[in-house]
């Protein structure tokens, strides 16, 4: 390798900067740049600045605490196991085998920085391979997994990235994006936890024409970082990463750390393997007639899946994966599909379930809203259907409460009930709700009306003094044409505040009466009212 390839890329970037700021015209178009920095770099306006804007509820822990919480770590694998019960269903084989990973990982981290002797010994990180159909879980379990240590965490799917050379992700901007994760600290992003999903986009069967060059490009970028390499902190089309850099530099400030190890950064790796798991069995031959009763060859035709448990090193390398970068996951583990009562326990048991989402969304509105077990059942059942796992959860329940989101917050209906024929039919039962709800309703529409006056004349200065019956009307036509109220009475009178304007000038008149008239033919009215006051004297008003 010459001496040129040795170099710091980014010396001879920092060299023509520094030539560039010596223009005074350079010099004054970055003047706001660096009056900002220079803000930024004021530690006691900013902590003023955003105590008094973002006063935070409870404090943070800070650098130092997270450090040492990771210096300190104590977990053991069964209350990572107890912890990761909380949120996700089922997996007790990958919650068991991510646990022991995870403690090994930092008791590791914890014994190099206790001892330094000990951080030059050969070590082989237990980066893991989760293999499993979508929605199962999968990126829950390392996000909770991460928040329990307390170390940042950043999640990429790996048809973004792309070989260097070709247009796309660099694998690098992982690590950097991890460095963002823990607020730029390059010290404390260097103990995260980085999780790549979708990996198995990324590998190629062998065939006559060969691999893809770029997915094996990607393998071989990717298990350079698995392993044990620095990370240019800023790409090289990062140019307001290297101005900021260079003006820490022209300050004389200490320049931060360029690059960042990723010895001890944790790499999660999953897919769906939906091939994969037909391929193994197929190795294993059960498939072959005459083997096991028709049923279990029956289950096995609609269990797939389960097969990605046994896959071993060679069928990867089959499936495109090249061995260095397979070798670099010595944990494997494959994740279970979710049956009906799988999904069912996720809605009732699981913590930050979605149901919970929207039970938070309707609270917006001041709405609640009681479930019955048979409503669960059914949502499980249709969730089931969808074969996309918990996000089949996602799917029902939309459709489920859809229109009801859409149209109780402008009903006035404070409560509701779901039931299975109301996630069967919801907009039948959503029609009937608001019938069996009509008083309440129209109670709701009315006040509607009040809020309209209100903004009114908050926006003009003026008073409508609307009447009942002209109320009434009001929320007839609006829900003749299926427009809210608000909407309506805006249109209704959205030339208003001109006319009036021209009577208050003439007479200093404020307040005026709706009646039932000025609801069926607002312009005619305003025009009469208009022409009446030039009839009058300045000061006569009603």
């Amino acid at each position: 390798m010459s001496k040129k390839d040795d170099d710091n890329p980014f010396e001879e970037m920092q060299k023509q900067l520094r030539d560039l700021l010596k223009n005074k015209n350079v010099q004054v178009a970055f003047a706001p740049f660096m009056q900002s920095m220079n803000a930024n770099d004021d530690p006691g306006k900013k902590s003023e600045d955003s105590v008094k804007d973002n006063p935070p509820d409870e404090p943070e822990p800070t650098r130092d605490e997270k450090l040492e919480s990771i210096r300190a770590f104590n977990r053991k694998p069964k209350e990572i196991r107890d912890y990761l019960d909380r949120f996700v269903i089922r997996q007790e084989q990958a919650k068991r085998v991510l646990s022991v990973a995870v403690c090994d990982h930092y008791n590791h981290i914890r014994t190099c920085l206790n001892d330094s002797q000990k951080a030059n010994a050969s070590y082989v990180k237990p980066n893991v391979l989760l293999l499993g159909p979508t929605g199962v879980g999968k990126t829950f379990l390392m996000r909770n997994v991460a928040q329990l240590i307390g170390v940042p965490f950043v999640k990429a799917d790996a048809t973004k990235f792309s070989e260097t050379g070709y247009v796309g992700y660099d694998v690098d901007d992982l690590v950097r994006d991890l460095v963002k994760s823990a607020d730029g600290d390059a010290e404390l992003a260097q103990y995260g936890i980085v999780y790549v999903d979708e990996i198995d986009k990324i590998a190629s069967e062998a065939s006559k024409s060969g691999r893809d060059v770029s997915g094996r490009g990607v393998q071989i970028n990717l298990l350079k970082l698995m392993e044990e390499t620095d990370v240019n902190l800023h790409s090289p089309q990062d140019m307001m990463g290297q101005m900021k850099a260079f003006m820490e530099m022209q300050k004389g400030g200490k320049p931060s750390k360029p690059t960042i190890s990723t010895k001890n950064i944790l790499f999660i790796v999953s897919g769906a393997f939906d091939q994969l798991g037909e391929n193994v069995r197929k190795r294993l031959n059960l498939n072959r007639i005459g083997f096991g009763s028709s049923d279990e060859q029956s289950h096995n035709e609609t269990s797939v899946s389960r097969f990605l448990g046994q896959a071993e090193t060679r069928d990867f390398i089959d499936y495109g994966f090249e061995p260095e970068f397979i070798g670099r996951l010595p944990v494997r583990v494959a994740c279970e599909e979710l049956s009906k009562d799988d999904l069912r326990d996720i809605l009732l048991t699981s913590e930050g379930n979605v149901l919970e989402q929207y039970r938070n969304d309707f609270s917006g509105y001041n709405i609640e809203f009681k479930m019955t077990d048979d409503a669960v059942g059914k949502i499980a059942e249709k969730a089931a259907e969808e074969k996309t796992g918990a996000r089949g959860l996602v799917t029902v329940l939309e459709k489920t409460f859809r229109d009801f989101k859409f149209e109780l917050p402008s009903t006035g209906i404070r409560f509701f009930e779901v039931d299975d024929q109301t996630v069967e039919n919801p907009e039948s039962a959503m029609s009937e709700l608001i019938e069996q709800n009509r008083d309440q309703v129209d109670d709701s529409m009315l006040s509607d009306v009040d809020r309209f006056v209100d903004e009114f004349k908050r926006n003009h200065g003026f008073e409508l003094r609307i009447r009942k019956p002209a109320k009434v009307a009001l929320v007839k036509l609006a829900t003749d044409e299926n427009r809210s109220v608000l909407a309506f009475c805006e249109k209704k009178f959205s030339d208003f505040q001109h006319g009036l304007s021209i009577i208050s000038q003439r007479t200093g008149k404020k307040s005026f009466v709706i009646d039932r008239k000025a609801i069926d033919d607002p312009d005619k009215e305003l025009s009469k009212w208009v022409v009446d006051s030039f009839g009058k004297k300045p000061g006569e008003g009603e």
